[in-house]
């Protein structure tokens, strides 16, 4: 595919340090798509994905780049977040900023007992540059219910439309666990989890 071929010279041509932060970056996605996606690897899926049941009940707090919702969502329930990723550029500090605002937004999610994510992700060498790799990203979970989903739509590379598996060969030098995420959630996949007693 020479999209691919070209997206995948641009990235060798960067400089290592740029690369490896570019992907660094990246690679703190694992931290929202593997959970679900670890469940999926240890016991089959009970299905494709869909949106949670209580997805009437969602009022979507939205949050640009690199910001955090206040702590005041905290007992929100349904919790229901949009989160812009669409600047993770090393140049103008934008994976600098990703990183520092996910443990916040993963510390948000954790407790929450029905909790659903969308975001939007784009990364790029340089700010105003041609976009390496991008998707959206739906996650939900349902600690009552003991149920999980995950779907990857829109992937790109190079600014244009792709298959996974495409996205996951420019991703997997830097990281494979993610990588291989992306594939899978890109099918799209829906989990039984541990019911929670709290929710």
């Amino acid at each position: 595919m020479p999209v691919l071929r070209r997206t995948t010279n641009a990235l060798r041509a960067l400089p290592t340090g740029v690369r490896l932060t570019v992907f660094g970056a990246v690679a703190a996605a694992a931290a929202t798509l593997l959970p679900v996606v670890s469940a999926a690897a240890s016991e089959p899926g009970v299905g494709g994905y869909t949106d949670p049941g209580y997805a009437s009940a969602c009022a979507f707090h939205h949050y640009g780049e690199g910001e955090t919702p206040p702590l005041s969502l905290f007992r929100a329930d349904p919790l229901c977040v949009e989160y812009a990723k669409r600047d993770i550029t090393v140049t103008n500090g934008g994976a600098a900023r990703f990183l520092l605002a996910e443990p916040a937004r993963f510390a948000i999610a954790v407790p929450a007992c029905r909790y659903w994510q969308l975001d939007h992700w784009s990364v790029q060498a340089t700010a105003g540059g041609t976009e390496l790799v991008g998707w959206d990203g739906s996650y939900w979970f349902d600690k009552a219910e003991g149920s999980a989903a995950a779907a990857v739509r829109n992937i790109t590379v190079a600014g244009r439309p792709a298959r996974a598996e495409d996205a996951a060969q420019v991703i997997r030098p830097y990281d494979a666990r993610l990588a291989d995420a992306l594939v899978r959630d890109a099918e799209g996949v829906k989990v039984r989890l541990p019911v929670s007693g709290l929710c």
